[in-house]
């Protein structure tokens, strides 16, 4: 097979339908394939739910507001103002309670926050012991728990020199980005 006929072949498989073509002869073996159309689907869309960590606030309805005008009013005048509607007051809004913030640690004290959101674990294994307890020394680089996030453990070190004071979250607690975990002395 020459150059020739492969280009007319090349050239009839192109403008045709067909999507493959194999010609063997002897020892020459040729395959010529045409790209299929590529389709992009996108995903049907995932609700969104509320996995319950906080609740959602709740806002006063907002007031309606007045139609406008049909038509200009004749001679320029000016439409008189339609009255304002008073906002309801805050206390027939369901009530929400803020959460109970620990306070501030003193100056000689860390607090180890969460760096990523998941369930907090105080050991390696349900049977092992604690990474640390209260009154335990620790030291930069060591491990204080793990957090899983998405099914990957994620060991949490100690980032300062001290003996821990407080932990401030159960084990198996769901914890947020930010939330103290523990409470460090600082040496």
């Amino acid at each position: 097979m020459d150059l020739a006929q492969i280009r007319e072949l090349l050239k009839v498989v192109a403008e045709s339908e067909v999507a493959e073509v194999e010609i063997e002869q002897d020892d020459f073996k040729l395959v010529v394939r045409k790209n299929p159309p590529v389709v992009m689907m996108q995903p049907p869309a995932m609700p969104a739910y509320n996995v319950g960590y906080a609740p959602l606030p709740a806002y006063p309805p907002m007031p309606a507001s007045p139609p406008p005008p049909a038509s200009p009013p004749p001679n320029g005048a000016v439409p008189p103002a339609a009255p304002a509607a008073a906002p309801e007051p805050a206390a027939s809004a369901p009530a929400r309670e803020a959460p109970a913030e620990a306070p501030a640690p003193p100056a000689n004290e860390h607090e180890v926050r969460a760096p990523i959101v998941g369930t907090f674990y105080r050991a390696p294994a349900p049977d092992a012991d604690p990474f640390v307890q209260v009154g335990d020394r620790v030291k930069p680089g060591d491990v204080l728990c793990i957090i899983e996030a998405m099914k990957l453990m994620n060991e949490i070190e100690c980032e300062v020199a001290g003996t821990v004071t407080q932990i401030l979250v159960e084990n198996g607690q769901p914890v947020e980005y930010d939330q103290p975990l523990f409470r460090i002395r600082l040496d």
